[in-house]
Parts: structure tokens; sequence; C-alpha cells
């Protein structure tokens, strides 16, 4: 879908925008983007550890979760 233009973006007042197909952000992706950034925090990729924190497990990199909103965004309004 194209942009919506200035004057048409009341148009979509009570509309779903913004939706997209799921990514499966999985520990194999985790772990890839550890080796390719070089950020190897025990939260990311270490499963045994990362379980005695408050998130019971590993978590993504922040910047893991920002690269993927090109993916999340192609085909979307607004």
């Amino acid at each position: 879908m194209p942009m919506a233009k200035q004057d048409e973006i009341a148009d979509y007042v009570g509309k779903q925008t913004g939706t997209s197909d799921w990514a499966m952000i999985d520990q194999e992706r985790i772990n890839q983007f550890a080796d390719v950034t070089e950020d190897h925090q025990f939260i990311h990729v270490d499963e045994e550890a990362a379980k005695m924190t408050p998130f019971g497990g590993t978590i993504a990199h922040g910047f893991l979760s920002l690269s993927m909103l090109s993916k999340l965004a192609a085909g979307n309004v607004l």
C-alpha cells in the first residue's frame, strides 16, 4: 500500500492499520544476530544464566527488534 497523504489520514480513524505477517524471532536468530554484532551478553545467548533473570529466559537484542521494523512495515499504510 502507498503512504497515506495528510488529508487522507482521517479516513483511517477506527480502522486497523500497520498489521503485518508474523516474524519469528527465535534463539537461533538471536544467536546469529549476536555473532554479527559481536554482542554476546549472557541475557541474549546464555539460556541457563538468563533463566535466573526477571525475564526468565533470553531476550532479543533491542537492535534486533528495531531492525525488524523494515520487514514489518513493508506494504503498510502510515
